[in-house]
């Protein structure tokens, strides 16, 4: 399978407002779930075991990679993103008229679809961010990706927390309608890249489309291809130990004693905008001192934010020692993000741009899950210092396994090149 290089890039201003717009609108109604759900579930008595188990509902995530080859190179982009981002919109408004109370199963079933919408697009929007911006802006976009996601989990952890606290679901999730609507006007002006039919047409030589059968398999052949496997290990290490701990971080806020107003301000407005800040050091940091390097200091330090969770689990620090491990791990995380999506995206083959790099984010998604486990079920048989603890080994360890292997064994070609 072959996709043709897009010869099109739309001016670079465009460019940047359409992935800064298309990665918020992802972020919205995952910060609002990721936050306000658990807290509700927690009010309730259910177990960190069994909010752990929520992550199930995050599978389109994880299995994206199954159709993202059918994404990547059948159909027009701009459509795709009509769809998707209508699809968002509609699903805010029907979630205004149900109601959806804590047991209610259609609660279940929204937060369902909504990933299953913002997982689909995403495919197309990190297929445009691979073949729009080059190797030399990888940093800017990876910025982009992760402060634009993290300024839609302000919108909905904070803002939409906020509105869910004060007032109630149906003016909430109108709100969220809303600010998706706002988020997908760069999409309308979005210019569709010249088809391999029309490419054909003006004399370059056009490239046959894929069959079904060989989209249907299109994500193994490209998870085989050289170096893959041993990346995909590779961000496995790197990303569970800081998954378990930071799936941890709200139910915990939440037995401090703090409630959801407090929550949302702590985590969904506090932690998520230093969080912003760190997408711009993160790209900062790999423009200065290149992948190996952003990649050791960033993901060493985001444990130091974890090792404090562990020390206020043991009562030391209080209040203003939890704020200040929010605070670091807004920061500190968000770097390590970018830096590793940096190097995700140098793995991508631009042929195949939404097929490699989802299925290695899909990777992530699955570790995020599987982390979460995890830490539920250390932290409910050991208590949060345990769990905060052995995530911070997990991570520091996985970390340095990451740096030390890539520096002597380059997985491949466009790794290597990126790396030095």
């Amino acid at each position: 399978m072959t996709a043709p290089a897009l010869p099109w890039p739309p001016r670079r201003a465009h460019t940047l407002s359409l992935l800064t717009g298309l990665y918020a609108a992802q972020g919205l109604p995952y910060g609002f779930f990721s936050l306000a759900l658990p807290a509700l579930l927690r009010e309730v008595g259910w177990s960190l075991t069994a909010i752990g188990m929520l992550q199930f509902l995050a599978l389109p995530w994880a299995l994206k990679f199954l159709w993202a080859p059918v994404v990547d190179h059948h159909g027009a982009r701009r459509h795709w993103l009509w769809g998707l981002q209508g699809a968002a919109v509609a699903l805010a408004l029907w979630c205004a008229w149900l109601d959806l109370g804590v047991h209610s199963l259609w609660l279940f079933v929204a937060v369902f679809l909504f990933n299953l919408v913002a997982a689909t697009q995403d495919v197309v929007t990190d297929g445009l961010a691979v073949r729009l911006l080059d190797a030399r802006d990888r940093g800017v976009a990876n910025g982009i990706q992760v402060g634009a996601y993290r300024l839609g989990t302000i919108l909905g952890g904070g803002l939409l927390l906020w509105v869910f606290a004060r007032s109630n679901a149906a003016l909430m999730f109108t709100c969220m309608a809303a600010l998706l609507a706002l988020l997908s006007v760069p999409v309308w002006r979005f210019p569709e890249p010249v088809s391999p039919q029309a490419q054909g047409a003006t004399g370059v030589a056009a490239v046959a489309r894929p069959g079904w059968r060989a989209l249907a398999l299109g994500w193994w052949h490209r998870a085989m291809s050289p170096g893959m496997r041993t990346l995909i290990g590779l961000i496995v290490a790197f990303r569970l130990g800081d998954q378990m701990a930071s799936s941890l971080i709200t139910p915990f806020i939440l037995d401090q004693g703090a409630g959801k107003e407090t929550l949302a301000l702590m985590k969904g407005a506090v932690g998520s905008g230093t969080s912003l800040l760190g997408a711009a050091l993160g790209a900062w940091l790999l423009w200065r001192v290149g992948r190996g390097q952003a990649l050791l200091w960033s993901g060493l330090a985001q444990c130091a934010a974890f090792a404090l969770y562990a020390a206020v689990a043991l009562g030391w620090g209080g209040l203003p020692a939890l704020w200040a491990a929010t605070v670091m791990e807004g920061l500190l995380g968000t770097m390590a993000t970018v830096a590793l999506f940096a190097l995700m995206m140098d793995a991508a083959d631009p042929a195949h741009a939404g097929t490699d790099y989802t299925l290695l984010a899909s990777v992530t998604v699955a570790v995020s899950g599987a982390g979460s486990l995890l830490g539920g079920a250390v932290g409910d048989l050991l208590g949060y210092a345990w769990a905060f603890g052995l995530g911070t080994v997990l991570s520091a360890g996985g970390c340095v396994l990451l740096v030390t292997w890539l520096s002597r064994h380059p997985t491949h070609a466009r790794v290597a090149q990126a790396w030095r």
